[in-house]
């Protein structure tokens, strides 16, 4: 019977079919670390929340030029350099640790001397609550009436006085100041936490970031923190969350036979996990810093990031991040040997151990070199590759999210044709994308039982099979002596 009366004519519209499944993002970089805030307006300063970053204008406006001690600024410039064939590297959704009230140190009674210029450096950016003295401490000079400060920079302005009375030309005084020091920035505020009221802080505060941008980081990273045992398992259980994977790098100073023993029980290094999501990353990197004319190390983690995100939007989700040339860096901080036919090579071991590592032979540039998660070799599942582990990932949330427009719908045969055949429609995209080998969605009345369906709950089940990285490649030789008949017959040259 109808819902309502009608003496006329209607139309009722029916979809009907299979519905569009669309792709979750893949280049989305998670990074969570400290940023000289105190450089940005006020009105751009953030602390422990997701800020979308695409392009260094942004980054510079929100926090800030690279400065030693601050992990965001240089995290973000390496990621921005893994450009590939004019391609940015991918969206990074930013959360800053750092806050200059809580991060700081003081000083008292600093000599600070006036240069040529009328200017006094404090030795230390982000300065507050300066006061000023003469040399003997017997005068307090006045802010704006004697100098002037930039507390960005840390520094001084002597303002002349007419009629004397202010601080003379070349004078030294003595200043008391708190400073912004990014060493006070501790593991708990890059883990974060949820208060009373839901406000989610440090590495908690990327799960926010679906709420403000319709799409979770799939690669997490902390440079500098991620070496810390309990930062490096906060990365894995929030990849879990997230359906991301966690790059973790080990210590500065680590050597090769200590990366490989980290692996194992007596390690020292926090490398001891089979987590599928959790990529191990050795070692650090060397990249000319022009502020000190001189290289600096990195971590490997956050140019591996970058290079994946990048392969990301080149190739495809569904390529190994291996075999990449890295942008931006003149050396490593250890020389590992290299070849890619002597399986005990460093680089090779490392690799068979479940670690990421950096492959440079003759006129190879330097490439990142490793397919595997930490779950390799304690996990011979296919999943253990990051690239199947990274696309079952994107098939599982892109079919789950599109299932809201199904939801509530009357459980029919044609309600079910239509769910099986939209997500059989996306895996048949998949495969012509090269994405997968082939895929299958299909209802199983045996996984079905009356009682279960009669509450409202159905089991669909499918299965896929995405393309392996060629991770070794072997020819068999032969010395056919057969082919010694050709001899002295010119028609069988």
């Amino acid at each position: 019977m109808p819902a309502n009366f009608l003496h006329g004519v209607e139309t009722i519209e029916v979809s009907a079919g299979p519905l569009p499944i669309s792709l979750v993002k893949t280049a989305v970089i998670g990074l969570v670390g400290s940023a000289p805030i105190f450089q940005a307006d006020s009105a751009d300063r953030t602390l422990n929340m997701p800020v979308l970053i695409l392009n260094d204008n942004a980054a510079a406006q929100y926090f800030g030029s690279a400065l030693p001690g601050y992990t965001i600024p240089q995290a973000i410039d390496a990621i921005l350099e893994q450009q590939v064939n004019g391609q940015g590297a991918g969206a990074i959704v930013v959360v800053n640790v750092f806050d200059p009230a809580v991060h700081k140190s003081s000083l008292a009674n600093q000599d600070a001397t006036f240069g040529g210029d009328d200017t006094a450096d404090l030795g230390h950016p982000g300065a507050a609550a300066v006061v000023v003295k003469s040399a003997d401490l017997a005068t307090t000079y006045v802010a704006d009436t004697h100098y002037s400060l930039d507390a960005a920079a840390g520094k001084l302005t002597r303002i002349a006085v007419a009629g004397g009375g202010g601080i003379a030309a070349g004078a030294t005084v003595k200043a008391s100041f708190d400073y912004a020091d990014p060493s006070k920035v501790t593991a708990a505020d890059i883990i974060g936490t949820t208060d009373v009221s839901g406000n989610r802080t440090g590495m908690m505060a990327l799960r926010n970031a679906f709420s403000l941008f319709g799409f979770h980081p799939k690669i997490l990273i902390a440079p500098g923190f991620s070496p810390l045992a309990s930062v490096a398992t906060e990365l894995n259980v929030t990849a879990q969350a997230l359906r991301a994977v966690a790059m973790v790098d080990a210590p500065i100073g680590t050597t090769f036979q200590q990366a490989l023993a980290g692996r194992g029980p007596n390690g020292a290094i926090a490398f001891n996990t089979s987590s599928e999501r959790t990529i191990l990353c050795y070692p650090y990197l060397k990249v000319f810093d022009t502020a000190l004319n001189a290289d600096r190390l990195e971590p490997y983690s956050q140019r591996l990031a970058g290079v994946m995100a990048a392969r990301d939007l080149d190739k495809g989700y569904w390529w190994s991040p291996s075999n990449c040339e890295i942008q931006g860096i003149d050396g490593v901080e250890r020389n590992l040997t290299a070849m890619i036919n002597d399986p005990e090579s460093e680089v090779n071991l490392l690799n068979e151990a479940g670690i990421v590592t950096i492959f440079n032979s003759y006129g190879t540039g330097f490439r990142t070199w490793g397919n595997r998660s930490a779950a390799w070799p304690t996990v011979t599942d296919p999943k253990n590759f990051i690239s199947i582990r990274r696309v079952a990932d994107v098939i599982a949330e892109s079919i789950e999210y599109s299932m809201l427009q199904h939801i509530d719908q009357p459980i029919t045969n044609a309600w079910i044709d239509s769910v099986t055949e939209s997500v059989n429609a996306f895996l048949r995209t998949l495969v012509g994308r090269g994405a997968l080998v082939g895929g299958n969605c299909w209802f199983d009345r045996g996984r079905n039982d009356p009682a279960e369906l009669a509450l409202g709950h159905i089991v669909f089940n499918y299965s896929f099979m995405p393309p392996p990285p060629a991770e070794r490649i072997t020819f068999e030789s032969l010395v056919d002596i057969n082919m010694l008949k050709k001899l002295g017959n010119p028609a069988a040259a």
